[in-house]
């Protein structure tokens, strides 16, 4: 599901949080996975494969793996 499937299923769901504590869900989900995907590229070999400049674009590829 990408993030903007994700934030607008927020809007609609009622799982008694307010929707400012539902983003915060899906924020934090993200940095998280982020970071791990981060953490394990860089213990791999696998770093080498991708070409990015800044690390938007390094996000961009995250985002772009994970169908995001």
């Amino acid at each position: 599901m990408t993030l903007k499937e994700k934030f607008r299923m927020a809007n609609m769901v009622d799982n008694g949080l307010t929707i400012l504590e539902k983003y915060q869900v899906i924020a934090d989900e993200f940095a998280i996975g982020f970071a791990e995907w981060y953490l394990n590229l860089s213990k791999s070999d696998d770093w080498e494969k991708f070409d990015y400049n800044t690390n938007e674009q390094l996000l961009e590829i995250y985002k772009i793996e994970k169908g995001l």
